[in-house]
């Protein structure tokens, strides 16, 4: 790591850092943010004549303290007449963001395009967002390394920069502390930076996030365990041996369900029914020896986002690498997991469901038997409802003073697809096709926002070599009780 100085026209830029393990694009991005002067209209002159975006720093012959002299035109924001229509590109670049309705997009530095499709669909969970704004308390914690709070950090200004501006944010901070967290990321092949796995980058920065905010908050800050209320889900699994009779419950938690893809499977219902059911080798105690038993899963609680991996890559030992499922699985906009869901949270979710039924029912003009057996009726199941599958941890108060809970139904509605284009997951590329708060689908392309229509995004199934669903996350209808 280097520190120069950068003089641009009138300015001087002091102690701006070189990572000499990354390419001087990486370096032209950083004078992006400082300077306004798109990589490619940058001129920084060095030993030998201009510094080139593919150059080695070793032969560069840049020194420590050295003063860099660049030349180019910055972006040019059109400044609104004093009178006359006023039109989206003479905007405040603060007003403009509000403008766009979209978030701005992310520089690849690097064949990071696995990093920076994860980062624009948790970056669209404003709950996350909220936590992350505390986050790190007045006296932080010391139950977390140095490098997890450094990661927690970043993602929280990354997260800012994506929501304050328009043009394109070079992720080198966060990129830096991925790296110094999780080394595979940072793997090298031919001097250059490997592709990653987008869904194990997904889930080491939830597990981190997970851990800080845990640690910021105390017992009783419903704060402290956002990743889990947002993410978690709960399972619940018999466990039985046909040869032995023996059978077991085991219960864990985990951040995504999955859908294993085989020749029977062509929607998503059927690829989570074959990811809740699985078989496993053990030492049976009443056999002697190891047996085959089942696991059969179902869900226990419910997140408020729920992520499905599509288990599309497998290790092909013929060619000694990554291989890649395209068959086509379809996935619906919404999705009812009901049928996944233990005896205990289906009774839970009665109420919450017949009161949604209802409500859509409204909607459409459709009438509802209202009467006051009925309404006993909901109100004794109203306990079968409590449970913290179903609150969101926010709360509203009604005309009547009261405060309502918000509790969720089993049903969710689209909100992110993470797409995976090529043959390998040690190649290709990844995308995030994002929906807005307003309704509209944008596709980010690391640093292109492209704006999509809702009906092609289904479309985003496989069968072929163009952009297949790799990740998909679903958002919770709840209703208020």
């Amino acid at each position: 790591m280097l520190t120069v100085s950068v003089k641009w026209q009138k300015e001087l830029f002091s102690n701006v850092e070189i990572d000499t393990s990354q390419t001087p694009y990486v370096f032209k991005c950083q004078l992006y943010d400082l300077t306004g002067v798109p990589p490619e209209r940058q001129k920084i002159m060095v030993k030998g004549g201009l510094l080139k975006d593919d150059a080695d720093w070793s032969t560069v012959g840049v020194k420590q303290g050295q003063k860099l002299m660049m030349m180019g035109t910055a972006d040019e924001i059109v400044k609104a007449p004093e009178k006359g229509p006023l039109f989206a590109e003479d905007l405040p670049e603060e007003e403009l963001v509000v403008n766009v309705g979209h978030s701005a997009g992310l520089i690849n530095l690097g064949n990071t395009c696995y990093m920076n499709s994860t980062i624009q669909c948790l970056h669209l969970v404003p709950e996350l967002k909220s936590a992350l704004i505390k986050y790190p308390p007045p006296v932080r914690s010391n139950a977390v390394d140095q490098s997890s709070h450094l990661l927690a950090v970043t993602t929280r200004d990354l997260f800012n920069e994506l929501d304050r501006n328009v043009k394109p944010v070079a992720p080198m901070r966060f990129l830096s502390a991925l790296r110094s967290k999780y080394p595979q990321f940072a793997q090298l092949q031919n001097g250059l930076y490997m592709q990653q796995d987008a869904e194990e980058c997904w889930s080491q920065l939830l597990f981190t996030l997970s851990s800080c905010l845990k640690s910021s908050g105390s017992s009783e800050d419903a704060a402290a365990d956002t990743v889990k209320r947002l993410f978690g889900i709960d399972l619940v699994s018999r466990v039985h041996c046909a040869e032995s009779g023996e059978e077991s419950t085991e219960t864990e938690s985990v951040y995504s369900l999955k859908c294993h893809i085989s020749q029977e499977v062509n929607h998503l219902h059927e690829g989570l029914r074959h990811g809740l059911k699985s078989e496993l080798e053990k030492a049976s105690p009443s056999l002697g020896r190891s047996a085959i038993y089942v696991k059969d899963s179902r869900i226990n609680d419910l997140p408020r986002y729920l992520t499905i991996q599509f288990v599309r890559f497998f290790w092909k030992r013929e060619t000694n690498q990554k291989a890649k499922i395209l068959r086509k699985v379809n996935y619906p906009l919404e999705l009812d997991v009901l049928d996944f869901c233990s005896d205990d949270l289906r009774k839970r979710l009665e109420v919450p469901r017949k009161i949604l039924r209802d409500e859509e029912g409204k909607k459409f003009g459709l009438k509802t038997k209202q009467n006051s057996s009925a309404s006993t009726d909901i109100d004794v199941k109203m306990s079968d409802a409590e449970g913290p599958s179903n609150v969101s941890g926010n709360s509203s108060e009604s005309a009547a003073g009261e405060e309502k809970e918000k509790h969720l139904t089993g049903i969710y509605d689209l909100v992110a697809v993470l797409t995976h284009k090529g043959r390998s997951a040690d190649s290709g590329h990844y995308v995030a096709w994002v929906k807005q708060e307003n309704g509209k689908w944008i596709q980010f392309d690391d640093d292109n926002p492209i704006l999509q229509r809702e009906e092609d995004i289904t479309k985003l199934s496989g069968g072929g070599d163009w952009h297949m669903a790799y990740i998909c996350m679903y958002k919770a209808r709840d209703v208020s009780i």
